[in-house]
């Protein structure tokens, strides 16, 4: 008798009789389980997740602060023409001295008169205790200033790098006593002013030199050690003295900012909509991925933004340079002093906490992971350190680390936005229709509304260029 088989039935490639039905003829009849659409664009998000968000009803927020005095002490910018080098005439605006001078002739004339000198790492630039006549400019690369200590050893008293300077005392003071070791730790390209040539473009310049005459004279306003105008308060006195009168003084100029928004349009067949919504809504699927592409734009503005952003708006007294490269447990600590009233979070690329935990290994440092909502994380000093891929890494492999105190109460950072918008469907994000066009197709506008801000200079501090791939 011969032998019916089944299209289940065939034999297999090795000849052999197949017993039972195949699975390939069996998914016919089968209902597939499928997942929601998987985008790997979508990251955890920490920033939007951290930080507290205020309401914005009049789509700008105002930061008002106390009156605060200029006190010249941000970077100088250079421009080169191949190995030459010059600072920018008008940055020398920034220094004390300079701060109020507008004369553009002789600030052309001041910048045609610094000399280039290049240094080499451990070259020693100038030395503690010697009489120094130089003031000089960091065009590029890092300088340790080191002193002496209490108990006659050295100890490290920062770093400065591109755009800082140091002497600027030498311009009106007869004879000046270095106090600090200045040694370069890279290779470094300074521009240096002797005080004698300073005197002789005095001698040229009139406006210049009653600039500096006034200057030198006059008294200087009361300020706190923030650069904020006094609140004169008397303490400790007995009896009836005098107290004196005061008042706080307010910014006349306070900064706005002003909501930004992130808008896309949405644009799904009729057709789709219609026949393909089982069994998941494929108008709902397309927007959840619309959204969150957005909300990770939003994370993005809200750290790289040149008008708003975190990294573009912490204060230059809050920039910290890596003590020898890359990011260590010390130059944490020294985020940690620059925001020590109630630090919130370090944020850091993935690379750049990778980075951190081999300079802890190195030193046989393991430091503590903590819960946060339900997520291990790894911490400093119990400050969490939470990723954050939008964080810039340069072709040259270093980043940057930011650390925040958050929240209006803490005078720290905060996030802004509006909410109760047309259409809305998340807090400050509304999903709006638009219209069926004549090919049938719908279109939604998607729109974000959002911006942040730093209350105080001191609720923001960033780690600059560490290095990401020392070994």
């Amino acid at each position: 008798m011969t032998d019916l088989l089944s299209p289940g039935a065939q034999a297999d490639e090795a000849g052999a009789q197949q017993q039972s039905l195949a699975t390939t003829a069996a998914r016919t009849l089968a209902t597939t389980t499928k997942t929601v659409p998987q985008m790997q664009g979508i990251t955890s998000r920490w920033l939007l997740r951290m930080l507290p968000w205020v309401e914005v009803s009049g789509g700008a927020y105002r930061v008002n602060r106390r009156l605060n005095y200029t006190i010249g002490d941000g970077r100088l910018t250079f421009v080169n023409d191949g190995a030459q080098v010059r600072v920018i005439s008008q940055e020398l605006r920034e220094l004390p001295l300079l701060r109020d001078f507008e004369e553009p002739e002789a600030l052309d004339a001041l910048a045609g008169r610094f000399d280039q000198r290049e240094y080499e790492p451990g070259d020693v630039i100038v030395e503690f205790g010697h009489e120094t006549d130089q003031l000089v400019l960091i065009a590029h690369g890092k300088v340790n200033k080191i002193g002496t200590g209490e108990y006659g050893d050295q100890v490290s008293l920062g770093v400065l790098a591109d755009g800082d300077y140091f002497g600027e005392q030498v311009l009106t003071d007869e004879q000046v006593i270095s106090e600090f070791t200045a040694k370069a730790v890279t290779a470094c390209t300074v521009l240096t002013l002797s005080r004698q040539r300073f005197r002789d473009l005095l001698e040229q310049a009139d406006a210049l030199r009653a600039h500096v005459e006034q200057a030198t004279i006059a008294e200087e306003r009361k300020q706190n050690p923030h650069g904020e105008a006094a609140i004169d308060v008397a303490s400790g006195h007995e009896g009836e003295v005098d107290l004196p009168g005061t008042f706080v003084d307010y910014d006349t100029a306070p900064r706005e900012y002003e909501l930004s928004v992130a808008q896309t349009v949405l644009r799904v067949h009729t057709r789709v909509a219609d026949l393909y919504n089982q069994p998941m809504d494929q108008v709902e699927q397309q927007l959840r991925l619309t959204i969150e592409a957005l909300r990770e734009r939003q994370e993005h503005e809200m750290i790289n933004n040149k008008s708003f952003g975190l990294l573009h708006n912490a204060d230059l007294k809050q920039r910290i340079h890596t003590r020898t490269g890359p990011p260590t447990p010390d130059d944490f600590d020294e985020l940690l002093a620059a925001v020590w009233k109630d630090p919130g979070f370090f944020l850091a690329h993935p690379k750049t906490i990778a980075a951190f935990g081999r300079e802890c290994s190195k030193r046989g440092i393991y430091p503590n992971s903590i819960d946060l909502g339900g997520h291990q994380v790894p911490s400093w000093r119990g400050v969490p350190i939470l990723p954050c891929g939008k964080i810039p890494v340069t072709d040259t492999a270093t980043s940057s680390v930011l650390l925040m105190r958050t929240g209006e109460q803490a005078q720290g950072v905060v996030g802004l936005h509006q909410t109760g918008l047309p259409d809305e469907y998340q807090p400050g994000l509304s999903v709006r229709f638009m219209n069926v066009s004549e090919k049938a197709i719908i279109s939604y506008l998607v729109s974000a509304y959002y911006s942040c801000a730093v209350l105080v200079p001191d609720a923001l501090a960033v780690l600059e260029n560490a290095e990401l791939g020392r070994d």
